[in-house]
């Protein structure tokens, strides 16, 4: 059995953190703010609203494109030449 190294926890921890912030941040910024007074100071933290369904769209989209890139990098790679007869 192999067990990952300090490099590959600590990258595995990294990302982890990264997304348990974007969690946290996208929930607060989506479900608690729009019970928040407008005036209030937490809003200069958080971008406008607008962007709350713009930016997840454009990620999806981004990561449907590299997974579809890789897919036909793949396909590509993996044809068999037809034979003659």
């Amino acid at each position: 059995m192999k067990f990952a190294t300090g490099a590959d926890q600590a990258v595995g921890f990294g990302l982890v953190g990264f997304s348990l912030l974007l969690f946290t941040y996208y929930t607060i910024w989506v479900i608690v703010l729009p019970f928040v007074d407008g005036d209030h100071v937490i809003h200069s933290y958080f971008l406008p609203r607008e962007y709350s369904v713009i930016l997840p769209g454009v990620a999806a989209l981004i990561l449907l494109l590299f997974v579809g890139t890789f897919i036909g990098v793949v396909t590509w790679k993996n044809r068999k030449p037809k034979k003659v007869d």
